[in-house]
C-alpha cells in the first residue's frame, strides 16, 4: 500500500511539472507575439536541402551556404555558443548556433527556443573537431512554437496505445516509424510501376455499393438518405472489376480500401488497402508467375534484395515459389488423404478424430479447409502456392474440368500468413447463379459472411466474360513483410481503435 501511494504521489508530481513546463511556453508565445514576432504568422521558408542531402554530399557542398529546416530535438547552450539537432524528414543535422554569428538580440531568442519547436536556418557546411557534419547557423527564424512536451529522448514514446492513437507523435521521436512509412509508399508506387508496365490500366470502382460481394466477409451497413436504400461499405473489389473485363478493358487494377466488420488483431484491422488485378486471356497459373515476379521485383527495388529478414527468419524470395495443392499440403502435415475420403460423414467422422470442430452445415470441402487451417498454415514461412481449393468455399473460381470439386484456385502463403488469393475467374453465368444460391442459402442458416446474389453481376457475365485470372493481395500484410513489422497496426497511419469515451 505504500509502494502504491508513493506512486500516486510521484505521478501528481510529474504532472503538475509538466503542468508548470507547459505554461512556460505558452508564456513564450505570448511574449512573441506582444514583439510582434508571432511564429504562426511566419508563411514561408525556403528550404534548399535536406539532412541525408548534406551528408551524402559533403564535400561538394564542405564551405557553401545552405538553408534547412526541421523540428529541434535536442539543444545544448554554452554561453556564447551552442550546439542544436534538427530532424527533418530524412533524417537529424547538427547545427553550430555562435552568438557573434548571428548577433545578440537573435542569439538571446534562440536560447528560449524549446524542444520541439520547429526553425529553419541559413549557414556554412563544415564538419567539427570531432568530424561531425554540421550547419555553422548565420541566420535562424522561429517557424512554429512547440506548445506540447515531447516524450523524453531515452525513454521514447513506447507505449503501443498512445503511439497508434497519436501517430503524428510517434512520426517525431522514432524515426524508424517514419522509414516504414516512407517504404510503404515506395511499395504501393513500385506496384503500381510494375503493373503499368505489364499494360494494366488503374481504375477506380465504388466504395458504397447496394450488395457487398466478392469475399466471405460481413460488410458495414449505412443508408443513402436521398435515395432512401440501404448500402454498403466494399468488403472486395471484384465483382466490379470482373464487369470492366466483360466491357473489354482486358487488364485492370485497383488499390483501395476496402472495409470488413470483424475483430481486430495483429493482422486484421477492419480497414485495409487491398491489390486487386483481373487479366484476361489468362489463367492462375498466370496469377502465380506474376505474383511471384510482382513479390520479386518490389522487393529488389525498394529493399535491394530479394533475400529479406522477417521476425528472425530469413525468407528468400529469389528462389521459385514452392507450389502444393490443398490436398497435398494436408496430407503432407496432417497424414490424412481426402482423396481416399468419399462423403460428406467420412469427412466428418476423420474431423473428430482429429479433434477438428466443425458446424453441421459443413461439407467435404469445408472439412479440408479446416484441417489445412489447423494443420498446414503454421508450417508454410517460404513462399508457397496453396492451389486447387474445394469448390464449396471458392464461390467465385472456376472449377477443375478434371476435378470438378475444386477450383482453379490459390493462395500465396509467407511467413504463415496468407499474401494473395487468385483464380482462374468464374465466367459460366449459369454455374455462378448456382454458386450464388449455395451462398444464399448459408446466408439464410445464419452465415453472415456468406456472399449475396448479384443480378447485375449475373447480367454482366451472360454478356460473355473471356477466360480470366484475378488475384488480390494485401498492401498492409506485404508491407509488413518487407518492413519486418510485427503487427498490422504498425503499417497502418491511423489504425482504427476504440474511442476513449
Amino acid at each position: 500500500m505504500a509502494e502504491e501511494k508513493m506512486q500516486a504521489q510521484e505521478k501528481v508530481q510529474t504532472e503538475q511539472e509538466l503542468n508548470e513546463l507547459l505554461k512556460v511556453r505558452r508564456t513564450k508565445l505570448a511574449e512573441l507575439k506582444e514583439n510582434g514576432k508571432d511564429p504562426f504568422q511566419v508563411m514561408k521558408y525556403q528550404v534548399t536541402h535536406h539532412s541525408k542531402e548534406v551528408e551524402e554530399s559533403f564535400e561538394a557542398l564542405e564551405g557553401k551556404e545552405i538553408s534547412v529546416a526541421g523540428r529541434i530535438m535536442s539543444k545544448r547552450v554554452m554561453g556564447k555558443a551552442s550546439f542544436m539537432n534538427l530532424r527533418d524528414i530524412k533524417g537529424d543535422i547538427q547545427a553550430y548556433v555562435k552568438r557573434d554569428a548571428i548577433g545578440d538580440e537573435l542569439y538571446a531568442e534562440f536560447k528560449k527556443y524549446d524542444i520541439g519547436d520547429l526553425v529553419g536556418l541559413t549557414g556554412e557546411v563544415f564538419k567539427t573537431h570531432t568530424e561531425e557534419i554540421s550547419i555553422k547557423v548565420t541566420s535562424i527564424v522561429l517557424l512554429s512554437k512547440s506548445l506540447q512536451i515531447l516524450p523524453e529522448k531515452y525513454h521514447g514514446l513506447k507505449d503501443t496505445d498512445v503511439r497508434y492513437r497519436q501517430r503524428y507523435v510517434d512520426l517525431i521521436v522514432n524515426p524508424e516509424v517514419k522509414d516504414t512509412f516512407v517504404k510503404r509508399s515506395l511499395i504501393i508506387r513500385e506496384i503500381r510501376k510494375y503493373l503499368d508496365g505489364k499494360n494494366f490500366i488503374e481504375v477506380e470502382t465504388p466504395v458504397l455499393v447496394p450488395n457487398a460481394g466478392g469475399a466471405a466477409a460481413k460488410p458495414f451497413n449505412t443508408h443513402h438518405n436521398a435515395l432512401d436504400e440501404d448500402l454498403h461499405l466494399r468488403i472486395s473489389l471484384e465483382l466490379y472489376l470482373k464487369r470492366l473485363i466483360v466491357g473489354g478493358l482486358e487488364r485492370v487494377y485497383e488499390i483501395g480500401r476496402v472495409f470488413r466488420n470483424e475483430g481486430l488483431s495483429v493482422r486484421h484491422n477492419p480497414e485495409f488497402t487491398l491489390l486487386e488485378l483481373y487479366q484476361a486471356y489468362t489463367d492462375y497459373y498466370g496469377m502465380m508467375d506474376l505474383a511471384e515476379e510482382l513479390f520479386r521485383t518490389v522487393a529488389q527495388n525498394v529493399l535491394g534484395t530479394t533475400t529479406i529478414s522477417y521476425d528472425g527468419v530469413e525468407i528468400d524470395l529469389s528462389k521459385p515459389f514452392e507450389r502444393l495443392t490443398m490436398l497435398e499440403a494436408v496430407k503432407k502435415y496432417s497424414g490424412v488423404d481426402f482423396t481416399q475420403i468419399n462423403t460428406e460423414e467420412e469427412a466428418k467422422a476423420i474431423a473428430k478424430e482429429h479433434h477438428i470442430a466443425f458446424e453441421d452445415r459443413h461439407k467435404k470441402g469445408d472439412i479440408i479447409n479446416l484441417f489445412f487451417e489447423e494443420f498446414v498454415e503454421e508450417n508454410l514461412v517460404q513462399p508457397t502456392f496453396i492451389m486447387d481449393h474445394p469448390v464449396e468455399i471458392s464461390p467465385l473460381a472456376k472449377r477443375k474440368p478434371e476435378a470438378p470439386d475444386f477450383t482453379e484456385r490459390f493462395e500465396l502463403f509467407i511467413t504463415k500468413r496468407e499474401m494473395a488469393n487468385a483464380f482462374s475467374e468464374l465466367n459460366d453465368p449459369i454455374d455462378q447463379r448456382g454458386r450464388f444460391e449455395a451462398q444464399e442459402a448459408l446466408k439464410a442458416a445464419g452465415d453472415e459472411e456468406a456472399n449475396s446474389m448479384d443480378e447485375d453481376f449475373l447480367n454482366a457475365l451472360e454478356y460473355g466474360m473471356p477466360p480470366t485470372g484475378g488475384i488480390g493481395i494485401g498492401i498492409d500484410r506485404l508491407v509488413m513483410l518487407l518492413t519486418d513489422s510485427a503487427a498490422i497496426r504498425d503499417v497502418l497511419l491511423f489504425p482504427t481503435m476504440k474511442s476513449r469515451e
